[in-house]
């Protein structure tokens, strides 16, 4: 391998900046690294030897070059340059830091991440927009998937389940989109939950009696408000008898329940053939004997096949929906219903949804982050042609903190739900009693 370059200015003669200069650096390693390499040894190692070896040989180019930079700057180039190469390159550390939940990429020299409920801006950037364009291809190209001008979309998963959603030019207009919804390593508990005062220890007493109840709960909220967080500690409630059904766009549930049936929807190909939909696969999975069916996200017609599958012996199935109250659920359902296609009069799809559905659970991302169950509502019947409902639990937000964090409190309507009986009967009577006791005083 021949040796690096050292240039001390850009191309239109201007000084580099030392960052510049480490940039240019670590492009002309990865350069000459690809041209060293041994292609038919290549083929012959593992990843990890591989790794090893492209270590080796950086590391052997950078001391060939007596001036490149430090010892500690030395090591940040090998580990980018071998990020680069096997990994999502400058993505990688953010990839890496376990506070990070969210990773938002608005072409190749602005980057965004949360971090602990916030956004900031982070010091991450491309070379250009074509070395963000491989990188897009790249998380794409090891999931079957492609993207380019003739499919400039593309949603994909990782390997470690985080949820990657891009867009790329002419759709995007000043660069390549890329958002990445990070998963811990471990699903959020219902303690976890409660310990950050997303919800009170009383409502998820009342919860988990729903859940063992077998009573069908649809959670509510807007985009990372954590409604996919809730439905996945809710579902630890599920016996362990059960068979589960769970269907999703994107692979997030991490259901703890020795018998569960995973199932992911794939779109369609570049000649607009294969695809699996959202409803195709609850209709399968009605043929698969579950006892309860769980979708990620209802976003469409498969609206009108859930209702059905909660009306004819599936109870205790859940999902989630985009919408901002509970009552707005149920607007936004009975919109989606109509999405499947039938002229159905609307006091048959209200009944439906009031047959099917007992709980409605609205989530929300507030000021500075926090997360919180902000209302549990009841649905107990039809009153004319409109659904009647009763909140059970709210919350309250009073203002916010120095930090603009958001403070406030949670509270008990103090109705009894109609539910209880069902309650009682399933065998929760210690979860009916301690309901009883503790938020209706008597």
């Amino acid at each position: 391998m021949s040796r690096m370059q050292s240039p001390a200015s850009s191309p239109n003669g201007a000084l580099m900046t030392a960052e510049e200069r480490f940039l240019r650096h670590k492009k002309d390693l990865h350069q000459q690294l690809i041209i060293g390499m041994n292609l038919g040894t290549i083929g012959t190692m593992g990843e990890e030897e591989l790794r090893v070896e492209v270590r080796r040989a950086a590391e052997d180019l950078c001391r060939q070059s007596a001036d490149l930079l430090n010892l500690s700057e030395r090591e940040r180039l090998v580990n980018e340059v071998i990020d680069e190469t096997f990994g999502l390159g400058p993505l990688e550390p953010l990839m890496r830091d376990p506070l990070v939940t969210d990773i938002m990429i608005n072409g190749p020299k602005t980057a965004y991440v949360e971090r602990n409920g916030r956004l900031e801006r982070v010091n991450v950037s491309f070379h250009d927009e074509r070395h963000l364009l491989q990188i897009v291809q790249r998380i794409a190209g090891r999931i079957g998937r492609r993207v380019d001008e003739t499919c400039p979309m593309v949603d994909a998963r990782l390997a470690d389940g985080s949820r990657v959603n891009a867009v790329i030019p002419p759709l995007a207009l000043d660069g390549t989109l890329l958002s990445i919804r990070r998963f811990g390593t471990r699903p959020f508990l219902i303690k976890d939950l409660v310990a950050n005062k997303a919800v009170t220890p009383d409502m998820v007493s009342f919860l988990a009696a729903c859940i063992q109840a077998r009573i069908n709960v649809i959670i509510s909220g807007g985009t990372g408000s954590g409604k996919t967080t809730l439905l996945n500690a809710l579902s630890s409630y599920i016996h362990h008898d059960e068979r589960v059904a769970t269907i999703e766009d994107a692979a997030e549930l991490r259901l703890q329940q020795p018998h569960v049936v995973r199932m992911e929807t794939r779109p369609a190909n570049i000649e607009g053939e294969g695809q699996v939909t959202t409803r195709d696969l609850v209709r399968n999975a009605l043929r698969m004997r579950p006892d309860r069916i769980i979708i990620g996200e209802c976003r469409g017609p498969e609206a009108l096949d859930m209702l059905q599958a909660m009306n004819t012996g599936h109870d205790g199935s859940m999902t989630t929906i985009h919408s901002n109250d509970t009552r707005d659920a149920l607007s936004r359902l009975e919109m989606m219903v109509g999405m499947a296609g039938f002229e159905v009069p609307i006091w048959i799809i209200r009944r439906q949804i009031a047959s099917a559905l007992q709980i409605v659970i609205q989530v929300a991302r507030l000021s500075g982050g926090v997360r919180r169950v902000i209302k549990i509502s009841e649905i107990t019947g039809m009153e004319g042609e409109v659904i009647s409902m009763q909140d059970l639990f709210g919350y309250k937000q009073t203002g916010v903190d120095d930090n603009r964090v958001a403070q406030g409190y949670f509270f008990a309507s103090g109705i009894r739900p109609q539910c209880m009986e069902k309650l009682e009967v399933s065998g929760n009577r210690q979860p009916v009693e301690m309901f009883e006791r503790r938020i209706l005083n008597v």
